[in-house]
C-alpha cells in the first residue's frame, strides 16, 4: 500500500509565489518570494536585538507605510553582522525582484535566516535572479512550498490555515532554536485575502503575537532575525473583525505550538499555564521562568515528576514580593503535586503522563486574575549535538 501525499494548503486569492534553490548551503530550496496582486496592507514586527540583521532593518523600512507588494526570504544564511556589504547585497536582491515584478523597491520586504556572519554567495545569487520571469517563475500557489523554502534545521514545514467569512488566513513559519522572543519569534508570515485597513490590522496583529509567538521559548536566546509579517490584500472582501482576530489567533497559535514541538532535539511540547496572578505581566514572567528552566526541561525529558524544579523556578521571581509559597498550587496536568504531596506510587504513575508528547504544567499563584500560557520544549542531548555542529 502506498502512502498518500498530504493535501497542500493553498495561498489566499491574489497571492502567488516562487520557491527555488540558489545553492546557499545544499541543493534544497533556500529562496522564496511571495507576491500579492494587488499590493497588500502589511504589518511587520521585528526583533529588538541590538545585533539585528540588515534584512530586519530593510523590512522595517518596507512595512513602515503598511504596504507590501512582495516578500522575499533567503534561508540558510542570516545576513547578520555582515556590515555595509551585507546590506548592499540584500538591497541588490530587492532591486532585481523589483525590476522583474514591476514592484517598487520600497514595497518589497526581505527576511533571512541561518548562519550569522557570512555574506550571501552573490555569485550564485547574481546567476539565479536574472533567470526569474514575472510570467513564468511566480506561479506557485502552495503555502507548503513557501514553508519548505524557509526551513533551516526545522524537521518539517510549518503551515496553518483558518477561514473567516469568505476569506482565508494562511500562515507559514520556521523556527526551532535561538528562540526567546522580544517581539515576534523566528520567521513567520501570514497571508489573508480579507479586506482590513492598516489601522485595524495593526492592533489585532500586536495582540495576537503577544499571546502566541511572544509566548514561545526554546532556549532563552533571542534571534537576530526575528520577523513577523501579516499581509492582507482585500480580495475576499470585508470580514467581521472579531472573527478575523480569532482566526488569526488560531493560525498563530498552531504555528507557535509547531515551533515549540519542533525545538532542536525536542521530544516533548511543554505548555506552562499560570493563572490567579496579580496581572498578565506577572503571569507571563512566571510562565517564562518555568518554561526556560534547564532543570524543568530536563526533568520533563526524563519523565521525572520532580515538582521541586518548578517551585525553584517560581522562586527565581524574587522581585515579585506578593508571591507566597503557602498559597501557590503546582500541577502536572490535572494532578496537584503541591501543596498536596503525592506518595511514591502516585508519583510513579505521573511519570507516565510526563512521558507523553505534550505536558501541561499548571501553576496558580492565588493572588489575582492575571493569566498567561507559555510554550516550550524539553532539553535533550539532541539540542546539544545540533548546536555543537551547527556551522560544521
Amino acid at each position: 500500500m502506498t502512502e498518500s501525499t498530504p493535501p497542500q494548503t493553498a495561498l489566499p486569492i491574489g497571492f502567488h509565489a516562487h520557491a527555488g534553490s540558489i545553492g546557499i548551503k545544499d541543493d534544497t530550496n533556500d529562496f522564496t518570494v511571495v507576491v500579492s496582486d494587488p499590493p497588500a496592507v502589511a504589518v511587520g514586527m521585528y526583533t529588538k536585538s541590538r545585533f539585528a540583521g540588515c534584512s530586519v532593518r530593510i523590512s522595517r523600512e518596507a512595512t513602515a507605510n503598511n504596504v507590501l507588494g512582495a516578500l522575499a526570504v533567503v534561508s540558510k544564511n542570516s545576513n547578520v553582522a555582515t556590515g555595509t556589504e551585507g546590506e548592499a547585497n540584500a538591497r541588490e536582491v530587492i532591486d532585481a525582484l523589483a525590476q522583474t515584478l514591476s514592484v517598487a523597491t520600497g514595497d518589497i520586504a526581505i527576511a533571512s535566516t541561518g548562519v550569522i556572519g557570512r555574506q550571501y554567495p552573490m555569485d550564485r545569487v547574481r546567476s539565479y535572479l536574472p533567470g526569474l520571469s514575472a510570467d513564468d517563475s511566480f506561479n506557485e500557489t502552495s503555502a507548503d512550498a513557501v514553508a519548505k523554502a524557509i526551513m533551516t534545521t526545522d524537521t518539517h514545514p510549518k503551515v496553518a490555515s483558518a477561514t473567516v467569512g469568505e476569506a482565508v488566513v494562511v500562515g507559514v513559519a520556521k523556527g526551532v532554536g535561538m528562540i526567546e522572543p522580544d517581539m515576534a519569534t523566528m520567521l513567520t508570515f501570514i497571508f489573508t485575502d480579507a479586506d482590513i485597513a492598516a489601522e485595524q490590522l495593526d492592533p489585532i496583529v500586536r495582540r495576537v503575537i503577544d499571546t502566541t509567538f511572544n509566548a514561545v521559548s526554546i532556549d532563552t536566546d533571542t534571534s537576530t532575525s526575528d520577523t513577523a509579517i501579516v499581509m492582507a490584500n482585500g480580495m475576499a472582501g470585508d470580514v467581521d473583525l472579531v472573527a478575523f482576530e480569532a482566526a488569526l489567533h488560531d493560525v498563530a497559535l498552531s504555528l507557535t505550538k509547531m515551533i515549540a514541538f519542533d525545538g532542536e532535539g525536542a521530544e516533548t511540547l511543554i505548555e506552562v499555564r499560570v493563572d490567579t496572578a496579580r496581572d498578565v505581566d506577572q503571569a507571563r514572567r512566571v510562565a517564562k521562568v518555568i518554561v526556560n528552566s534547564p532543570l524543568v526541561k530536563t526533568a520533563v525529558h526524563g519523565a521525572d515528576p520532580n515538582w521541586g524544579r518548578v517551585a525553584m523556578a517560581i522562586g527565581k521571581c524574587s522581585d515579585d514580593l506578593d508571591i507566597d509559597q503557602d498559597i501557590v498550587t503546582i500541577r502536572f496536568g490535572s494532578t496537584e503535586v503541591y501543596p498536596t504531596l503525592l506518595d511514591d506510587g502516585a508519583l510513579e504513575s505521573l511519570s507516565t503522563y510526563l512521558a507523553e508528547d505534550e505536558v501541561l504544567i499548571h501553576v496558580s499563584l492565588g493572588i489575582g486574575v492575571g493569566e498567561f500560557t507559555a510554550y516550550g520544549c524539553d532539553l535533550t542531548d539532541g539540542y546539544v549535538r545540533i548546536n555543537a555542529d551547527y556551522t560544521t
